[in-house]
């Protein structure tokens, strides 16, 4: 039974691993083991060595639970031997935390600064972003990753906008550094292409791709899937009311076609929201009546006596 009255924090921490399971297994443990706390999702592979972990609880237990699985990541993995095609600072790479049920974002934020505050302990730097930012640079992510982690842990000594906003100007010797804060629901909604061409994939996400002219709200890079026979089409969208997962999705079939090469599958990453579902479900259906698909429309919310 669901509790409508309590405090619901969602987190999904990144970590550097997506190679070694048992390593992976581990860390997800130190959540598992953390009481109020559960487990929604569990997904990494090799091609972005990587582990994404989506997880809810009470906030003093998803704060609890992010300490915890920090410090056995930054025991288990080292980065001096990492390599991965998704931009990375760190063995635990980013660690949002998200209102979920009856908690603003202001509070969201403060646990954010309180898991800073706990990994300058253990020696390693800690970035904020997003709504926890401390400047509108730092707002977005990708400006806290130019350069990685080989560039980044050079010029963290010595140029002072790279300051970090917590710990030492110098990178923990086999983790790194670390992003945090809080922020609304993200969506991961990776697109397939029928091609083993990497560059129409990196020429499909410039073209979606916020920064240059594509989608609002909506990030995107191409990346070489090298143990399938396709590239991908890697999507975060950070505000799927303003621009719907469908908007997204045909923009990359139509830039795609381009090349005459077509969309074989997608891929989520964690989970998303249920309006997410139904804004393109909507789209796609074309419903004259109802005109728009809420709620309300969904049998499974009536089995709640």
């Amino acid at each position: 039974m669901v509790n409508k009255n309590k405090k619901i924090v969602e987190s999904v921490p990144n970590y550097s691993e997506g190679t070694d399971g048992d390593k992976v297994e581990r860390i997800v443990a130190e959540i598992k083991n953390t009481p109020e706390t559960n487990i929604v999702d569990i997904q990494y592979d090799s091609d972005y060595n990587r582990a994404v972990i989506t997880f809810v609880g009470t906030p003093e237990a998803v704060l609890k639970a992010n300490i915890a699985a920090a410090k056995k990541a930054i025991e288990l993995i080292d980065m001096n031997k990492h390599k991965g095609q998704h931009p990375r600072i760190g063995a635990i790479d980013v660690v949002p935390f998200i209102p979920a049920q009856n908690i603003t974002i202001e509070e969201c934020i403060k646990l954010s600064k309180q898991f800073a505050e706990e990994m300058v302990k253990e020696g390693v730097p800690v970035y904020l972003y997003e709504d926890s930012a401390s400047n509108l640079e730092r707002k977005n992510i990708d400006n806290i990753r130019v350069g990685e982690y080989e560039g980044l842990k050079e010029t963290i000594k010595t140029d002072p906008e790279r300051k970090p906003d917590y710990g030492p100007s110098e990178f923990h010797p086999t983790a790194g550094a670390i992003i945090t804060g809080a922020r609304y629901p993200l969506i991961s909604f990776n697109i397939n292409l029928g091609t083993k061409d990497v560059k129409i994939a990196k020429k499909v996400a410039k073209a979606i791709h916020l920064r240059s002219g594509g989608l609002v709200n909506v990030k995107a890079m191409g990346t070489d899937l090298k143990t399938r026979d396709c590239v991908q089409v890697g999507i975060s969208n950070i505000n799927y009311k303003k621009t719907p997962l469908y908007r997204q999705m045909e923009l990359v079939r139509i830039e795609a076609a381009r090349y005459g090469v077509p969309i074989v599958g997608t891929e989520l990453i964690g989970v998303l929201p249920l309006g997410a579902v139904l804004n393109s479900l909507d789209y796609y259906l074309q419903l004259e009546n109802p005109k728009k698909l809420e709620p309300k429309h969904l049998l499974e919310n009536y089995f709640d006596f």
